[in-house]
């Protein structure tokens, strides 16, 4: 367990109004419902460990002391939900952007795309996929360029260019990232029975989302001295909105 993550304000938080998932400090997200706030916890490492569920995607060395782990800095893409995370290392700097792309009929859908900015890091990938708050393992199998968990009604499939392996009771990859490189992963929750969901292109749903926010931000009013608080207890208060009935 990654014990220094594990206090809450140490936790970002991002959405599409229908379920939120909470992003630490290293790169792991440790809790997420699918597919609603109210559904069971397919992530849940917040309230146990890492064999509760989680998903991290961070430079190699995060475990290490912190000399060799680099520096994090993390806030959200201007007044928006999308949260992007900046790492520097020893060899380079890195940035993943996290988001979950507000949706209506669709599948729930959180997108994670790391962007190499300088230099070259190593990154590593760690999926463990557990639903019912960790109480349970679902079948695992890999096609092509994705993974997918299946237990009972729910399924998962991580789309992305990076293999993943199993190991450990988890699926892993490592990967190198230059300067210029960018390498989504796509994590898409859809019932079992129906199937592939729908091929969703990460850059596309980035600036759709981007422009969701920005349409909703543009109905604020206020412009007094303290608007970048007043739009981000907004958005934050619009993130825990379930967006069919309006109920928080």
């Amino acid at each position: 367990a990654h014990a220094d993550s594990r206090l809450i304000e140490d936790y970002a938080l991002i959405g599409d109004m229908q379920s939120a998932a909470l992003v630490s400090r290293d790169g792991s997200v440790d809790w997420l419902c699918l597919p609603r706030f109210d559904s069971d916890a397919c992530f849940a490492a917040l309230l146990g460990d890492d064999s509760n569920g989680q998903w991290r995607i961070s430079p190699t060395a995060v475990h290490a002391p912190p000399s060799r782990r680099g520096t994090v800095d993390r806030r959200y893409a201007g007044e928006t939900l999308i949260l992007t995370t900046r790492w520097q290392t020893a060899g380079g700097s890195v940035v993943v952007t996290d988001f979950m792309p507000p949706r209506n009929d669709e599948c729930p859908v959180l997108v994670r795309i790391v962007e190499g900015v300088e230099g070259a890091v190593e990154m590593e990938c760690v999926l463990r996929l557990r639903f019912g708050y960790g109480n349970v393992m679902p079948w695992m199998r890999r096609r092509d360029h994705s993974v997918t968990a299946v237990a009972g009604p729910d399924s998962v499939w991580l789309r992305t260019p990076v293999r993943l392996t199993g190991r450990g009771m988890a699926h892993e990859a490592s990967f190198t990232v230059r300067a210029g490189d960018r390498v989504p992963f796509v994590l898409t929750w859809q019932p079992s029975h129906l199937g592939a969901p729908p091929v969703l292109e990460a850059d596309d749903a980035l600036a759709a989302t981007a422009a969701y926010w920005a349409d909703w931000v543009a109905r604020c009013t206020y412009k007094g001295p303290y608007r970048d608080a007043v739009v981000r207890s907004l958005i934050t208060l619009k993130a825990l909105t379930y967006a069919p009935t309006g109920g928080i």
